[in-house]
């Protein structure tokens, strides 16, 4: 993830900038409200929505590469069945080791289709952990915003009780 200029862009700083910039805007007198810079704050906006695209496009080609690896995992076991096959029937033509061979082809397809599930089994822990870290990512951005809303939040209750307690003093 980077921005216009190549430099990694760090999705949670833009959101503690817009977090930062919230809490230092100046107050509308008499009102609850607060006056922002609509370029500086389009600017941030546009920053982490430029920046949450590249996020979920690694994620996908975090499943493409778990999907490219399995398919790899079920080539290689397709060959190795093939030749174990191949060896089967070349000692099944020596009439002596006909049974030597069938336990040997077994084997080797047995061997096969534990190399496969291992694969497979690797494969599935890379993917799983690229998805978990990009959970973290995910969840880290999700909790600054709702940290952001809640700041929000108080800030915009601060002024009302302020605003009810002047009401009940000029009452």
């Amino acid at each position: 993830m980077s921005d216009h200029h190549g430099v990694p862009l760090d999705v949670e700083a833009k959101l503690h900038q817009l977090e930062r910039l919230v809490a230092e805007a100046k107050a509308v007198p008499l009102s609850a409200s607060i006056m922002l810079n609509r370029a500086e704050l389009d600017g941030l906006v546009a920053d982490v929505r430029d920046a949450l695209p590249d996020e979920l496009t690694q994620a996908r080609w975090v499943v493409k590469e778990r999907d490219e690896i399995i398919e790899r995992a079920r080539t290689d076991a397709e060959h190795i069945v093939e030749d174990a096959r191949a060896e089967a029937s070349r000692l099944v033509a020596h009439q002596d080791v006909v049974r030597s061979a069938s336990r040997e082809a077994e084997r080797i397809v047995e061997d096969a289709r534990e190399q496969a599930r291992q694969m497979r089994l690797e494969a599935e822990d890379y993917v799983d952990a690229k998805l978990a870290n990009f959970e973290v990512v995910l969840q880290k951005t999700l909790t600054a915003v709702e940290k952001g809303r809640q700041k929000l939040r108080g800030r915009l209750d601060t002024d009302q009780l302020a605003e009810d307690l002047d009401a009940d003093i000029v009452d």
